[in-house]
């Protein structure tokens, strides 16, 4: 970001010259992270944390409105623990950090720096749950944790992150499953409603699912680019762990019986997704639910006679209303201004000045789509007030989320043969590819090695494309939602 010196925000790459400078760009000149002398580890800056700080406080209000509690696991996980399942071990293990010495002595037992919790919440489920009565437990926790990525990118990989990890116990398999579905609807209820993010739902794969999971469901987005970005994920694991672990419950009938466990989480990538998902080569365009800066008022010629004043009022104004608004009165450009402003995706622009304020008015600019608006200050200025809020609760979501969808649709291709999906992606770039698919992992496999595109999910919203698979012409068993992916 410029400095605070009067010249213009310094421009970004083009995201067609180059998407990944672009994204570059964006995250460090819009001031979301700054880089560290650790690889992979990043800084997340105020502003960039107070997104996740809205993104946190909607979600966990979904959360808590569905009976789940907050708890804190700790970081560390001895390796002995960790073995105990061996699907999750084996499906972790490249990406684990080791703590080998404590203070100057050799540790007896090597500790994982916790990648996910599923075995602490497993240890903890052993000492905790004894009757049918202690069933089920809603729990969730709010942490970072650490996984040795070798190639890494802000927000979207990175060799530590936040998320939030739900692991939820019950008697039986039926509630399990349910809750598995439950939350992976919140996510897409969230990722469509407050990030204005069209999702598509669906099941992986077996051999995309989640290590020591019976079953994975996700959220898949598509990114400006065309390639997808998995948003968030919901496991069912059924009774594998608790057999692992020795969770048992006795029942109404007074029989010892396994429990039934899920967990579901999103991280930081979301901040990614808002990125790549809204953003333009003028930076940021953040949804209003999660902006830090709801609507920022300008004053324009602020030197004059009653300009601060009447921005003061507006100002006074919006915050009433529960608007997070801010007024610059800085000695910067009302030009530098505008510009840094839509750098950081501020959702509403207010620009007021002399000519304005003789004719009773303001302007209004909307980040996601550059309109600008004549509003009246009659009334109490409850005409600008209720403007305002019906553009942030509104108009500016439901603009962006078609926005969105239309460059999904425009970019999703129906394919029945994989010289057909080699011909869609040279032709019009990449994107979400329909194909069918016999089920064989084998084809899989292969789709991937010869378009490029692997497998995303198994969309709930089943579609025939053909009667026969996409790579080896057999029976097809399922729609499959192809795409190159982050």
């Amino acid at each position: 970001m410029a400095k605070n010196n009067g010249k213009m925000v310094e421009a970004i790459t083009s995201m067609e010259e180059d998407f990944a400078k672009w994204y570059t760009d964006i995250v460090k000149k819009a001031e979301l992270i700054e880089y560290t002398s650790v690889k992979g580890c990043m800084v997340i800056r105020p502003y960039g944390y107070a997104i996740w700080e809205n993104i946190q406080k909607i979600l966990d209000g979904m959360f808590k409105a569905t009976g789940h509690e907050n708890v804190c696991m700790p970081m560390f996980i001895p390796e002995s623990l960790l073995q105990k399942e061996k699907d999750h071990v084996e499906g972790f293990a490249p990406e684990v950090a080791w703590v080998t010495y404590g203070g100057n002595e050799k540790l007896e037992e090597r500790l994982c720096v916790r990648p996910t919790s599923e075995t602490l919440f497993c240890e903890h489920y052993a000492n905790i749950i004894h009757s049918y009565r202690d069933l089920p437990k809603l729990y969730n926790q709010w942490v970072s944790v650490v996984r040795w990525e070798k190639t890494t990118r802000p927000f979207l990989r990175s060799r530590e992150f936040l998320w939030q990890e739900g692991h939820t116990i019950h008697a039986t398999a039926e509630e399990a499953i349910e809750e598995t579905e439950r939350m992976l609807n919140t996510y897409a209820e969230f990722c469509e409603k407050s990030l204005a993010m069209p999702v598509i739902k669906g099941r992986k794969t077996d051999s995309d699912k989640f290590a020591g999971a019976e079953s994975t469901y996700a959220i898949e987005a598509l990114m400006h680019d065309g390639k997808a970005l998995q948003a968030g994920t919901s496991h069912y694991f059924g009774d594998g762990f608790a057999k692992a672990f020795g969770i048992q419950y006795t029942n109404k009938e007074n029989k010892l019986q396994y429990p039934h466990q899920t967990s579901w989480g999103v991280t930081t990538r979301l901040i990614g997704a808002i990125i790549m998902t809204h953003g333009d080569d003028n930076g940021l365009v953040l949804p209003p639910a999660v902006a830090p800066i709801q609507a920022v008022i300008v004053p324009v010629a602020q030197h004059k006679e009653g300009v601060l004043e009447k921005a003061g009022e507006l100002y006074e104004k919006l915050k009433s209303a529960g608007i997070r608004v801010k007024l610059d009165d800085s000695e910067n450009s009302a030009g530098w201004k505008y510009a840094e402003y839509e750098m950081k995706g501020v959702p509403v622009r207010i620009e007021i000045g002399p000519k304005d304020i003789e004719n009773n008015r303001c302007v209004l600019a909307t980040r996601y789509n550059g309109e600008k608006t004549t509003v009246s200050l009659e009334n109490m200025l409850e005409t600008f007030k209720d403007k305002v809020v019906s553009l942030l609760e509104d108009e500016i979501p439901q603009g962006m989320f078609d926005k969105a969808l239309e460059n999904m649709k425009k970019r999703t291709y129906a394919c029945k043969t994989m010289d057909e999906i080699v011909k869609v992606l040279a032709e019009n770039g990449d994107g979400f590819v329909k194909a069918m698919w016999c089920g064989d992992e084998e084809c899989e496999d292969k789709v991937k090695e010869a378009t490029g595109v692997g497998s995303r999910c198994v969309p709930f919203e089943q579609e025939e494309i053909s009667d026969t698979c996409v790579c080896c012409g057999k029976p097809a068993k399922k729609m499959v939602l192809w795409a190159k992916a982050y």
